[in-house]
C-alpha cells in the first residue's frame, strides 16, 4: 500500500506545490487532507501558470484522480470558480472527487472570522479571514454543515436554520453586525448543487481501493508543521493538522498506509501573518528586503508580504 505525504517543515510557502506536481505524475490519486482555500500553490506547466487553492495539483495530469478529503473545509463557490478556471485552460476536471464528509464554509463563518480579527486588534492572529477557523470550530462543536447535506434540501435547511439562530445572535448582540438571511444563504448554496453533485463521493473508500490495489497515492497538505494546531506556534497557527499524521484523520487511512514522508524546506525562512519568528529579518533590513524582492515573497492567495528570515536549523530538526 504505497502512500506518500508532502509536508512543509517551516511556516508554509516552502514550495510544496512544485514537489507535489513533480511527484503527482507517478500517482494514481492526489489527495488533499486538510485546510481550505487559505493556502495556495502555484504550478507552471508548459509555460501556463495555475494558481490552485482547493483542487489538488494532480488534476493537471490526465491519469491522476484529484481528491478533496473529509478533513478539508470547502467554500463551494471558490471550488466551482477554480474548476471553471481549470476548464477554461483545457484541464479535464470531471475526475475530481469531493468527500461528502467535508465541512462547508458558510457566510457566517467568514463574517465571524473578519469581526473577530478586528475585535482582537493588536493581538489579532493574522488569519486570511476566509472562515477557515470558525468552520473547524463548528466541526468540533458538531453544528457544522457538510457537503453531503447539500444533497437533501430539507436537511440542509433544517441544519442551517438551527445554527443560524445562534450565529445571528452572536453577530448582532456581540459584534453589532446585521443578522444574515437564511433564505438567501440556502438559495445560494442549493443553487450550486448541480455543479457539485457529480463530484461528491465516498473518498475514504476510494483511497482504500487504490491503496489495496498497490497504487501510488500522494497526500498533499497545506500550510506546514509550525502552523499545525497542536504542534505549531500556538495560537498563531491554522485550525487543522498539516503534519503527516493529519493524513490519518483527514483522508481516513491508517498510519501504515504512509510509507514515505517528504518534508519540504526553503533555503531561508518566511512567515505570513502574526506570530513568533526567532530568525526574522525585520522590514527595512537590506538582506530581508532583498529576499522578499528576489524571492517574490507575497502570498499566492492574499498577496500579503511574507516576513523573511534566516534558515533556522534548530526549528527544522524539531520539525
Amino acid at each position: 500500500m504505497p502512500g506518500a505525504v508532502i509536508v512543509g517543515t517551516q511556516w508554509g510557502d516552502e514550495g510544496k506545490g512544485r514537489f507535489t506536481d513533480y511527484l503527482a505524475k507517478d500517482a494514481s490519486l492526489c489527495v488533499r487532507y486538510q485546510g481550505g482555500h487559505n493556502a495556495g500553490h502555484t504550478i507552471i506547466v508548459d509555460g501556463e501558470v495555475f494558481k490552485l487553492q482547493l483542487v489538488p495539483s494532480g488534476v493537471l495530469y490526465p491519469h491522476v484522480v484529484p481528491v478533496i478529503g473529509n478533513g478539508v473545509v470547502v467554500d463551494p463557490a471558490v471550488l466551482i470558480s477554480e474548476l471553471d478556471m481549470l476548464s477554461a485552460k483545457g484541464v479535464e476536471v470531471s475526475r475530481l472527487r469531493l468527500s461528502g464528509n467535508a465541512h462547508l464554509i458558510m457566510p457566517y463563518h467568514q463574517e465571524i472570522d473578519r469581526v473577530t480579527e478586528r475585535y482582537l486588534g493588536k493581538n489579532k492572529l493574522g488569519t486570511t479571514k476566509r472562515g477557515i477557523g470558525p468552520t473547524y470550530a463548528d466541526k468540533a462543536l458538531r453544528v457544522g454543515l457538510r457537503v453531503q447535506d447539500l444533497l437533501d434540501p430539507k436537511i440542509f435547511r433544517e441544519k442551517l436554520d438551527l445554527v443560524l439562530r445562534e450565529k445571528n445572535g452572536l453577530l448582532s448582540k456581540v459584534y453589532n453586525r446585521l443578522p444574515m438571511d437564511a433564505n438567501e444563504i440556502a438559495k445560494t448554496y442549493l443553487d450550486m448543487v448541480p455543479r457539485l453533485e457529480p463530484h461528491i463521493d465516498d473518498t475514504v473508500h476510494l483511497v482504500h481501493e487504490s491503496l489495496d490495489a498497490g497504487e501510488w497515492v500522494l497526500f498533499e497538505g497545506a500550510q506546514a508543521t509550525y502552523l499545525d494546531l497542536d504542534h505549531g506556534t500556538y495560537p498563531f497557527v491554522t485550525s487543522s493538522n498539516p503534519i503527516a499524521g493529519g493524513v490519518c484523520t483527514g483522508a481516513g487511512v491508517g498510519p501504515l498506509a504512509i510509507q514515505r514522508v517528504v518534508g519540504v524546506v526553503k533555503a531561508y525562512t518566511t512567515r505570513v501573518g502574526s506570530g513568533p519568528f526567532p530568525s526574522e529579518l525585520l522590514e527595512g533590513d537590506p538582506i530581508g528586503d532583498d529576499l522578499v524582492e528576489r524571492g517574490r515573497e507575497c502570498g499566492t492567495n492574499t498577496g500579503r508580504r511574507r516576513r523573511p528570515g534566516w534558515l533556522d536549523l534548530v526549528m527544522l530538526k524539531h520539525a
